[in-house]
């Protein structure tokens, strides 16, 4: 089951009219275990305007060795095919990647009001990942001027959602809806006159 899950972190630097729209420029994916299973900087595909090193953690010099968006986006949803996908704030991941993972896999760690309350924080804040980081597994990151990790990010995402992972999983289960069986079909019904075109000469067939 563990090989089911990977927990993903991109960073985005700013394109287009002053550096305000957001593209991919690095992403991390690591396992259960939170080894890095995928890291690669990614050339966006219009020209960027803002490297937002402060936060992104990108400069140029890593565009040197970066390759191009469409590249990047094959590998990563390749890896992401069938996997239960964990993130902070996920859609704007999937936003970069320009991708939409199914709901019923995807867990945000942005979004457990059990991680807030653990954190002491109130259940329905917007709680950031630094925060419930130093709350819970009590370590410090996105610390100091050269921007985040996203190697750090996706791993203490992951962290803590195995914190809390039974708990949400059978929350999760039990607020799924019911499954209806599938009706049985009489084949019979089928030599119906009603489900035969009107128009059709049976003496034909």
């Amino acid at each position: 089951r563990p090989a089911k899950y990977v927990a993903i972190d991109c960073e985005m630097v700013g394109t287009g009219p002053r550096g305000k729209q957001s593209e991919l420029a690095r992403c991390t994916v690591v396992n259960y275990e939170g080894d890095v299973v995928y890291d690669k900087y990614v050339r966006p595909e219009l020209p960027v305007v803002d490297y937002r090193t402060r936060w992104s953690g990108v400069t140029k010099r890593h565009m040197k060795s970066a390759i191009p968006f469409r590249t990047a986006q094959a590998e990563i949803l390749k890896i992401l095919k069938d996997k239960i996908v964990v993130g902070h704030a996920i859609h704007n991941d999937f936003q970069a990647l320009k991708y939409f993972h199914p709901k019923d896999r995807t867990r945000d760690t942005s979004r457990i009001p059990l991680l807030n309350q653990k954190a002491g924080i109130p259940i329905k804040a917007n709680a950031s990942l630094k925060s419930l980081a130093k709350h819970l597994l009590h370590k410090n990151i996105q610390v100091g001027c050269k921007g985040h990790s996203s190697v750090e990010d996706a791993q203490t995402t992951m962290e803590l959602y195995r914190l809390v992972e039974v708990e949400w999983e059978e929350e999760l289960a039990n607020s799924l809806p019911p499954r209806s069986p599938s009706p049985v079909a009489d084949s019979a019904q089928y030599l119906d006159d009603r489900y035969w075109p009107a128009d059709l000469n049976v003496d034909n067939l």
